[in-house]
């Protein structure tokens, strides 16, 4: 089993005392398999993400990748984790400014040590962005610059991809070519994806589905 949640908990502060956000959440994802986090805004959706992708701690429960429990790991371990395993796509991007596309797209797998210039190249033409690398972020649209934060995270070759709502800023036909490109990567590395996604049609296209209301499975 490659990802493994088990009774994962969260709450956050609040002026009347702590919110509840997830109440033991349990779920598996396997190698090469394909999960849809569907819900209800405000169910646990992209806390769900961020715990699993250790940028947050959960009160209690375990997320456990490849064996290893992540909330066991300090700060660098996490860290550790997201650069040379786990590959975010954030709903807001977070391009780096003050790089190219070209930079910013290759900017992951430098940090993994596995920067491949022919891969980023191919990502870079399979995402239309072809003729964008030598520009900078403010200089592209929001579709040019989601399509960016792509190839970033699938240019290190991550064997588990989080994305959140990775598709929101894009037209139909280009969020279902970018969806092709992702579910066609995914395959051919192995990779294990995790989807938030409010999108049926999208949802439909992944191996399994899994909803959460009030921050438990539905």
């Amino acid at each position: 089993m490659f990802l493994r949640v088990s009774d994962l908990h969260k709450s956050f502060a609040g002026p009347d005392g702590a919110i509840p956000v997830l109440n033991g959440i349990g779920m598996t994802l396997e190698a090469g398999e394909t999960l849809a986090l569907t819900g209800e805004s405000g169910s646990g959706k992209s806390t769900l993400l961020h715990l699993v992708g250790g940028l947050d701690q959960p009160d209690s429960g375990e997320v456990n990748i490849e064996g290893v429990n992540i909330g066991m790991l300090d700060d660098a371990g996490r860290a550790a984790i997201r650069r040379e395993t786990v590959g975010v796509i954030f709903q807001q991007f977070n391009l780096i400014p003050s790089l190219t596309v070209a930079s910013n797209i290759a900017f992951q797998a430098r940090l993994a040590g596995r920067e491949d210039v022919a891969w980023s190249g191919e990502l870079a033409d399979r995402m239309g962005l072809a003729d964008q690398l030598t520009k900078y972020p403010e200089q592209l649209s929001g579709g040019q610059q989601q399509r960016v934060a792509i190839a970033r995270t699938l240019a290190a070759r991550p064997k588990l991809v989080l994305a959140d709502e990775p598709t929101g800023n894009l037209d139909e036909t280009t969020a279902d070519a970018v969806m092709d490109l992702m579910l066609n990567l995914v395959a051919e590395t192995q990779a294990a994806l995790l989807m938030v996604t409010h999108s049926e049609r999208l949802a439909a296209r992944m191996s399994r589905r899994l909803q959460l209301r009030a921050g438990k499975v539905a």
